[in-house]
């Protein structure tokens, strides 16, 4: 080419031909860039399986903080490790089982599920004792009714119920008691009333000492519920307060105490509902405790009435003398 010529002029080298022919190969060299790296690109990928490869052998560590609000961004093959490793990290900082909600909990919180598992043993305790001691008594009882039935009299009555700390002889003895003192009256009616008296007084002293305990069973099912709601909005009013100080609303940050926090909720329904249903249960037992022991108290003071039809005539008919001087 003449360009290249080493006796080319200056003029020759910068006129208006070569100018344009320069200018029009440095746009067409420009043009033809991008598509030569397109071309270029699939060779690329070719020579990345090696270094893929050989990535996984010495992992890059990650830092991963739970309550951060920030999310770390870790290469495309490094992903679902480090999913595995924030969701054991979770998992070890929150265990979610009874036990570890219990301790994980606020100290409020631990106070009211303690509160509520002592009522929950208190319930369970009393169903136990209370539930021997009804059946117990009334199978006594009807025992002691058969009895009373077969007596023909108060003094027969007081021989078969003969044994200290019973019904039947608390009942004999009254109105044995009543019958002695009232020895110089000459109102059978009057007599009649106060043994009645006396024996519905004893029936009302056995039917309260059979229902103590109940009101303990009353006051935890009625309580119980309240007292774990209490401890489920303190429970999630800590967990709003941990929220506002981490600035995050990730679940697996929220969840766990807010799981803490129902969980006295649920302790407290543990409580409550048992001890309700014991209740109810021990208040229909005691009601028919205290009609076997209305039927006693009527068996015995059929035997007073019966014995004091059997009384003298003359006793009866005897003036009322008044000692004077």
């Amino acid at each position: 080419m003449t360009c290249n010529h080493p006796t080319a002029s200056p003029t020759q080298l910068f006129s208006p031909k070569r100018v344009w022919r320069g200018v029009a190969a440095l746009m067409f060299s420009l043009l033809l860039a991008p598509a030569a790296s397109f071309a270029d690109e699939p060779a690329t990928p070719a020579a990345q399986p090696a270094t893929v490869a050989a990535a996984p052998a010495s992992p890059a560590p990650v830092a991963i903080d739970p309550t951060s609000s920030e999310e770390a961004v870790a290469p495309a093959g490094e992903e679902p490790q480090i999913i595995a490793e924030e969701a054991n990290s979770l998992g070890m900082a929150h265990d979610l089982s009874p036990w570890g909600m219990y301790q994980n909990a606020d100290i409020i919180v631990k106070l009211v599920m303690i509160g509520l598992a002592i009522a929950s043993i208190i319930t369970w305790t009393i169903w136990i004792a209370k539930g021997f001691e009804v059946l117990g008594a009334k199978r006594r009882l009807r025992v002691e009714i058969s009895n009373l039935k077969k007596a023909g009299t108060l003094k027969e009555a007081s021989e078969t119920a003969a044994k200290k700390g019973t019904l039947a002889y608390l009942l004999v003895q009254d109105a044995l008691e009543e019958m002695r003192l009232s020895a110089n009256s000459r109102e059978k009616e009057g007599i009649k009333e106060r043994v009645s008296f006396r024996l519905e007084r004893l029936v009302a002293a056995c039917g309260r000492n059979m229902s103590s305990g109940t009101g303990v069973l009353a006051t935890i099912g009625s309580t119980a519920p309240f007292v774990g709601l209490f401890g489920t909005v303190w429970g999630i009013m800590n967990s709003f307060i941990g929220i506002a100080k981490t600035q995050t609303t990730n679940l697996a940050v929220v969840a766990p105490g807010i799981a803490e926090a129902l969980l006295a909720t649920a302790l407290g329904l543990v409580a409550a509902i048992p001890a309700v249903v014991i209740y109810n249960v021990f208040a229909r037992s005691i009601t028919g405790y205290k009609a076997q022991v209305a039927d006693a108290s009527a068996e015995v003071l059929l035997l007073v009435s019966r014995d004091l039809d059997h009384l003298p005539p003359e006793r009866s008919s005897q003036p009322h003398m008044v000692k004077v001087g």
